[in-house]
């Protein structure tokens, strides 16, 4: 066949069948848009999460005055990294600044009122992740580091390094100018206490590993931790954790808090998520990662994720506790299998929500 005479085969061929490729702008239907631009939930400019610790949190344990102490110092807390966020600030400097106010009081295992060892001292783990870079920071057993979330972050801005432990985190603290404090800084009479419960448990061969977790102002166990999430002006996600660990531990034990993927992460295509629960299980579980995972790869929403993860993942293993959570819309979550959990919200609008018990 002639090459004219194929060029018109042709033309009658697309004339009779339409066009071969579709017009965009007479055909929007056939665009393939991005999600984000279908996505009707109005993005929060910023947003801000915090826990103070899950655990069998009862009203019926708890007195008025305990608990309003405790709300008041959890409303100071994120107070703080609300008006960092709302002035433009980081996540980041939020999360960090958040976290100091909580390790500076008693109330809570982490900082000022960590829990003591075996040996009757004071071991503190933290962590810190950027989830515009995926850089992050982790500090395990350090002994006179006043606020362990600091050096966290020092050790993510300044070092090669994502986690330093003991003696050389210590010393790395020193060389960067950090507060550091006498051993007798952490004590604390109630904590003291729980240690001597927890070994006359031992004495009289009472194997249940929840006396580890014992907490005198609820009468029951619960898992100390304190962290932070948070989403800044910019888009940028947050999250850090910090913990004195499990009363009575021993063998240099360290829990989930300061492994990356367990106790914090932060990813900016999906979420930043703080734990706080049994560390043996949320490091096998690596919760906080497993939850930005099924977020991004499943294509799941923050809450479906979280709820997968710690009522379903972490209870079929033996564990118990939760997180806090805001993904990159600035959604936040606050999703724990036990009796209650220390938590509070902000958002972009100034809404404060301050919870203990489940409902």
């Amino acid at each position: 066949m002639r090459p004219s005479i194929l060029l018109i085969f042709l033309f009658l061929i697309c004339f009779s069948c339409g066009e071969l490729v579709p017009n965009p702008d007479e055909h929007p239907e056939n665009i393939t848009r991005n999600s984000s631009e279908n996505d009707k939930i109005p993005k929060a400019e910023f947003a801000i999460i915090i826990h103070g610790g899950a655990g069998t949190i009862l009203k019926k344990n708890m007195t008025p005055e305990r608990e309003a102490e405790y709300k008041k110092k959890l409303e100071e807390a994120i107070r703080v990294g609300y008006n960092i966020l709302k002035n433009g600030g980081t996540s980041l400097d939020a999360v960090q600044r958040t976290i100091n106010v909580m390790e500076d009081s008693p109330l809570f295992n982490a900082g000022k009122g960590a829990v003591f060892t075996n040996a009757e001292t004071n071991e503190l783990d933290a962590s810190i992740m950027d989830g515009k870079t995926l850089n992050a920071g982790a500090s395990a057993g350090t002994t006179s580091v006043k606020n362990p979330i600091n050096l966290a972050r020092i050790i993510m801005d300044k070092s090669p390094h994502v986690m330093m432990a003991g003696v050389g985190a210590e010393t790395y603290a020193k060389e960067q100018g950090l507060t550091l404090v006498e051993p007798n800084y952490f004590f604390t009479d109630k904590r003291f206490k729980s240690l001597e419960r927890v070994k006359a448990s031992e004495a009289k061969k009472e194997n249940d590993a929840k006396t580890a977790f014992y907490d005198a102002d609820i009468k029951n166990s619960k898992f100390g931790t304190v962290g932070c999430a948070a989403l800044d002006k910019d888009g940028n996600l947050a999250a850090g954790t910090s913990t004195g660990g499990m009363t009575n531990k021993r063998y240099g034990r360290v829990g989930d808090s300061p492994i990356i993927g367990a106790g914090t992460y932060a990813n900016n295509n999906s979420c930043a998520v703080s734990s706080t629960g049994w560390g043996e299980y949320f490091i096998r579980a690596m919760v906080a990662h497993d939850i930005s995972a099924l977020m991004q790869y499943k294509g799941l929403t923050l809450k479906e994720a979280a709820q997968e993860v710690i009522q379903n993942k972490v209870p079929e293993l033996g564990g118990d506790g939760g997180i806090v959570a805001v993904d990159q819309n600035g959604n936040m979550v606050a999703e724990f299998n036990t009796a209650g959990m220390y938590r509070a919200t902000m958002n972009d609008k100034g809404e404060l929500r301050i919870g203990i018990y489940k409902k």
